[in-house]
């Protein structure tokens, strides 16, 4: 099949993928539709109780001795401006070169890297040796689909893994992660009577994006003007908070929220208002390079049955001042890169507790074990409980291997330049492979991916043709 036919599958393939809703805990639609692809090849494949899928095609005739070879990528991916996402379309476009969606994350990440791989299990022209393909679930929320991988699901110890937004680079090492959810206990109280009123507070139309690669670009994190405004409102006025939603996914910057509070009337109301002006500017001041379009509403809205509780009010209030948020440390060995982080993904309300996330990440274990524990510390001391979802270790491969020497050969002689070997302030699933595969080496590559875990993600064309000869001849050679 010629390679233009062949990239042409790629992209058939990830609108297949498209049309079948994927956010992190919900893959089992994708799981199928892997399982009745690759019977469709004949080929074999197992699928285990996190519908993590393997599939294994043997090498092309005369190629049976090679090192085996496997493909590496996740089936989830962070469903960003959908209303449900497991029913909400993605309506992908082209524009100047580059696959966009309207109105919602696109699914590149990992949508194209996996496309790749299900192209090489059906085109039989590919030169390669034994092949494996491994699809996990829920890297995006928990990674829980590698953490629970059977030590006898894969063979193959060297690993092209296609989860990468960084085209010019071979991703050779990756922060580790800690995802916590914390809960403050909320106890529902009727809503005042007499003259009050209630507020809407919205903060829209910030860029969002990935909470760890985008942690550094000085975006704002709608969580911080939040706090910021509801703190100044408690420290002049009584007034009370009904409910609070901020951010859409544990692993994105948060780019909206929505509050909404009760006041008494008068001097109080007009101060509540007058917030809306002093936060916007505080945003262009702030924010106005690095987030241009993210802003402040206050509205008046219905009233509202019930409130939350003070002492909750509270506890959320002195939470979200003490812990960090952003950048925490920058790394003295690795120019530019941000070694420490923390992130406020998400914060919701339910009828009886405030849910937070925070994802902590960092190239040092033990600082980022550290940081976990001290916010969860934070936490404890005003009520509330913390539940560890994922602590994913911190992976660093050997920059002087055989493998990523050979990875770099290639993009030498196939696109005229050596990509860098960098360490990225994301996690990926490698910390756990290492873990559980003794002797895997790992290679990180893929097209340029813009804005991951928002609503402006997009994927340049040309690059996946690129990377797309990228992987057929390092198959080859490694074959």
């Amino acid at each position: 099949m010629p390679i233009q036919q062949t990239t042409e599958a790629v992209m058939s393939l990830f609108k297949k993928l498209n049309a079948i809703p994927r956010p992190s805990h919900h893959e089992e639609g994708v799981a199928d539709f892997l399982c009745d692809y690759v019977q469709q090849l004949g080929l074999d494949y197992e699928r285990d109780e996190h519908n993590c899928v393997v599939i294994r095609k043997a090498a092309t005739p005369g190629h049976e001795q090679a090192t085996p070879v496997v493909l590496l990528n996740h089936m989830d991916m962070v469903c960003v401006g959908m209303e449900n996402p497991l029913t909400t379309p993605i309506d992908a476009y082209i524009e100047d070169g580059w696959m966009k969606a309207r109105g919602t994350s696109l699914g590149a990440d990992n949508g194209i890297g996996l496309s790749m791989a299900l192209a090489v299990l059906a085109d039989d022209s590919i030169i390669h040796g034994p092949l494996e393909v491994i699809t996990t679930t829920n890297e995006e929320d928990g990674m829980t689909g590698a953490a629970n991988l059977s030590p006898d699901f894969l063979k193959g110890r060297k690993v092209i893994n296609l989860d990468s937004e960084d085209y010019d680079t071979i991703t050779t090492g990756a922060a580790g992660a800690t995802l916590q959810l914390h809960r403050i206990p909320v106890n529902r109280q009727p809503a005042p009577g007499g003259k009050h009123r209630w507020y809407r507070i919205t903060i829209e139309g910030g860029l969002g994006g990935h909470s760890g690669v985008d942690i550094n670009k000085g975006r704002a994190s709608a969580v911080i003007p939040a706090w910021a405004i509801l703190a100044a409102v408690y420290n002049e006025y009584d007034f009370d908070l009904a409910s609070i939603n901020i951010g859409e996914a544990n692993a994105s910057i948060a780019s909206k929220a929505d509050i909404i509070v009760c006041v008494p009337s008068g001097e109080a109301a007009e101060f509540v208002k007058s917030q809306e002006a002093s936060m916007n500017e505080w945003l262009r001041d702030e924010y106005g390079k690095g987030d241009p379009h993210i802003r402040c509403s206050i509205t008046k809205t219905e009233r509202q049955e019930t409130i939350i509780d003070r002492k909750a009010f509270e506890a959320l209030l002195s939470c979200l001042e003490q812990i960090p948020q952003g950048v925490v440390k920058m790394s003295k060995a690795m120019k530019g890169t941000v070694e420490t982080s923390n992130n406020v993904g998400r914060i919701s309300t339910a009828e009886d507790h405030i849910l937070i996330s925070t994802h902590t990440r960092s190239f040092i274990d033990a600082d980022m074990t550290a940081l976990a524990n001290d916010i969860a510390a934070t936490f404890a001391a005003h009520g509330a409980t913390s539940e560890t979802v994922m602590s994913s270790p911190a992976w660093q491969e050997n920059q002087q291997s055989d493998f990523l020497r050979l990875t770099s050969d290639v993009f030498n002689d196939i696109l005229g330049w050596r990509p860098r070997l960098v360490a990225m302030h994301f996690v990926l699933e490698a910390g756990y492979f290492v873990q559980k595969f003794p002797g895997i080496e790992i290679a990180c590559i893929g097209p340029r991916i813009l804005e991951p875990h928002s609503t402006s993600e997009r994927v340049e064309l040309r690059t996946i043709e690129d990377i797309w000869h990228v992987l057929i001849e390092l198959l080859r050679r490694m074959a």
